[in-house]
């Protein structure tokens, strides 16, 4: 993970070490600054390995004993700065923000954001400038970055689509809401009637947004559903004319070779069974379970959160037309209002695409305030035509 970087401390180098000793040339007496620095990284991995101990609390099996094992390489490098610091370690030292934030964040979260915050910290280790850092450090941290990246992708893909689309359906909500009321007050309508066509838009939108989630989902498992191989292999082999093998056809258009498709019909027509090479006798057929994840409200429930998510982005642009402002103020609110949610759902998107989330939330926010402005001057030129 992130490690707090100071710049390094001049100190003369000892004698480089016996070779394959495996420990960098260490300083022969360290300065204030190699002390500072040295205790900064002791605190960063002490906190890190309570991230990781949190996290492992909240998982089981493989991932729990994953999360322990990086907690555990954490405690390693806490050993090498004691035993670096020895008589300077001193009390303990407070952690980098960046390590207490994700502490807090595993303590009562210990969702994937954390996993994904992580995965960007490691990758950003100063051990590999750090001279006193020992070339196994460096290392652990380039694979941690990878071990954290594994984890959180694991975490992404456990995300359903209702998530998905109650970030998404915010954020539309916001700029195509917002978009509306700046194009209806550059126009110089009444207050009154931008409140009303901002109310409008917000029901139009959310009603399409949920209308086509719902359709999406539904046509994507309904896709899903096509691909699934049917059971006719089993019970149309016994009566397959044995010499127009068509079975054989079935296991090529699968992805067979033809050497593994033809083995894999004469077992099915029970020519013969054989086990001697089991990478042509594959695995029988079992009866596929019933897809059960409609019967769950998957479509139902992205087209209510799209619906609900999009509604709560489309209100915030008509908030103060609700509560009275009217004019340049009341536009004026609302551009800050839309803009620090754009930041907010902007900044999740990075957090979910293991990206920058300043960057992330910068852009939504240029996109969703551009949108915006451009449909303020198509407001203002259609103003003055009717006028």
């Amino acid at each position: 993970m992130q490690k707090h970087q100071e710049s390094h401390g001049s100190s003369s180098p000892a004698p480089d070490p016996a070779p394959g000793s495996g420990t960098p040339p260490q300083p022969a007496r360290p300065t204030s600054a190699d002390i500072r620095r040295w205790r900064q990284y002791l605190a960063d991995e002490r906190a890190e390995a309570a991230v990781y101990r949190e996290l492992a609390q909240r998982r089981d099996g493989e991932e729990r004993q994953i999360l322990l094992a990086l907690a555990e390489a954490e405690g390693r490098h806490e050993a090498h700065w004691l035993k670096l610091l020895g008589e300077h370690a001193g009390m303990p030292k407070g952690a980098s923000t960046r390590s207490q934030l994700l502490g807090f964040l595993a303590r009562h979260f210990g969702s994937v954001f954390v996993l994904a915050l992580a995965q960007r910290a490691e990758g950003r280790s100063p051990y590999g400038a750090e001279p006193a850092a020992t070339p196994a450090m460096v290392a652990d941290e380039q694979i941690h970055e990878e071990v954290v990246r594994g984890l959180a992708t694991r975490g992404r893909n456990r995300l359903s689509g209702t998530f998905r689309a109650a970030v998404f359906g915010a954020n539309d909500g916001l700029v195509s809401n917002l978009s509306l009321v700046m194009g209806m007050a550059a126009t110089g309508v009444p207050s009154p009637v931008v409140l009303m066509s901002g109310v409008a838009g917000l029901l139009a939108g959310a009603l399409s947004m949920g209308a086509g989630e719902y359709v999406s989902v539904r046509s994507q498992r309904e896709l899903l559903n096509a691909t699934l191989p049917t059971q006719a292999t089993l019970t149309a082999a016994p009566s397959l004319d044995i010499e127009h093998n068509e079975l054989v056809l079935v296991y090529l258009a699968r992805g067979m070779t033809r050497e593994a498709a033809e083995h894999r019909a004469a077992e099915r027509m029970g020519l013969f069974s054989c086990d001697c090479d089991p990478s042509l006798s594959l695995q029988p057929e079992k009866e596929q379970p019933a897809d059960d994840h409609e019967m769950v409200g998957s479509a139902w429930g992205a087209a209510m959160s799209s619906f609900c998510f999009f509604a709560s982005g489309a209100i915030v642009p008509i908030l103060p037309f609700i509560f009275g402002m009217t004019g340049v103020a009341a536009l004026t609110v609302a551009g800050v209002l839309v803009g620090i949610a754009l930041l907010a759902t902007g900044a999740v998107v990075g957090l979910l695409s293991g990206t920058s989330p300043l960057s992330r939330g910068f852009r939504q926010l240029a996109i969703g305030l551009g949108a915006a402005a451009a449909t303020y001057g198509l407001g203002l030129a259609f103003g003055t035509l009717i006028v």
